[in-house]
């Protein structure tokens, strides 16, 4: 069969177009990243917990794209009902990563691993923080604040003790009346005794701390539901980072129950992310002094069925790094 040039030399042409432009594209992508100082990556579970850690990046603090094709990167192994919940990320000063997370709904401990390049983690180890408190019923939400002043980190989590500050138990919401408490270490193999952080007067869940100047902030849930339901976000600050926090603002987030709040300053702003979890959808409210606070969530995109994360910065290199493990 013989083909004609003039039917040939097109067909080559729209070929060598066509992988000069996924070429092209795909530089462009990485061209992207390689601008950035940073990439932001979020952690998150999906479901109850029940297959694990999930991670997803961004470049622009409003998109996010699932790595690992949206699959479980780390299995859950301990605790009776082995979940992993809430998992909370953080770049510690020796380079590693630490990760705590809650294992089920009614421990009275959390779940602790590290890692070197957010693939490949250590041992599963359960941390009885709250073991040595016949009443408590739970720990939820820990999250990680590393302080270079003491050289230690600092765990923190909300729990329910029975009986406790009784002027905001209510039968609402299965009785249960958080207040949040914390623990240091340095090693994560010996812990100080557990202590309370925060009591704003309210039933408080889902706390984080970040430090701005000389200032810490804790965005922290107000999960109110009776007499008034609440269901919202707010923020006390500290000149120290166990406190004494002071009373929390006014909501920074609107009408609909907000949960699981991360924060990071990226370009300038404070950008809060947030489970909207009676509408199954994720939102964020952003801002340029911590007072005034404009909604944004019809401008970000999450991996569906993505549940309360947190948001970290990792280089380029680690961010490269992370890609090439998990596409071996």
């Amino acid at each position: 069969m013989t083909i004609k040039k003039h039917l040939l030399l097109p067909a080559i042409f729209i070929t060598i177009f066509s992988l000069s432009f996924l070429k092209a594209e795909g530089q462009t992508l990485s061209s992207s990243i390689s601008k950035q100082d940073s990439i932001l990556l979020f952690s998150y579970f999906k479901g109850n917990g029940e297959d694990g850690l999930h991670l997803a990046f961004s470049t622009d603090g409003y998109t996010f794209k699932a790595l690992n094709n949206d699959k479980s990167i780390l299995t859950p192994e301990i605790g009776p009902n082995k979940l992993m919940r809430d998992p909370c990320i953080i770049s510690g000063p020796d380079q590693t990563f630490h990760m705590v997370w809650t294992t089920g709904w009614t421990d009275k401990g959390i779940g602790y691993s590290s890692s070197e390049d957010l693939v490949h983690w250590t041992k599963q180890q359960y941390i009885p923080v709250m073991e040595h408190e016949p009443e408590a019923r739970n720990c939820w939400a820990p999250e990680l604040t590393y302080d270079p002043t003491s050289n230690q980190f600092i765990i923190y989590w909300a729990t329910t003790i029975t009986g406790t500050f009784p002027e905001t138990q209510t039968d609402a919401d299965k009785g249960y009346n958080h207040r949040m408490y914390y623990v240091t270490t340095k090693d994560f193999s010996s812990f100080s005794k557990t202590k309370l952080l925060y009591d704003g007067g309210f039933n408080v869940i889902d706390a984080t701390i970040q430090k701005e100047n000389n200032s810490y902030i804790m965005f922290l849930k107000d999960e109110t539901k009776a007499p008034k339901p609440e269901k919202n976000l707010r923020i006390a600050t500290s000149s120290s980072l166990i406190g004494p926090y002071s009373k929390a603002s006014n909501p920074i987030t609107g009408n609909y129950w907000a949960e699981g709040p991360t924060a990071v300053k990226f370009n300038g702003n404070w950008m809060v992310y947030f489970d909207k979890y009676t509408e199954h959808q994720y939102g964020a409210v952003r801002s340029k002094n911590l007072k005034d606070w404009e909604d944004v969530s019809d401008k970000i995109v999450f991996p569906k069925g993505t549940r309360h994360g947190t948001i970290i910065r990792v280089s380029n290199l680690v961010f490269q790094n992370i890609q090439k493990e998990l596409n071996k």
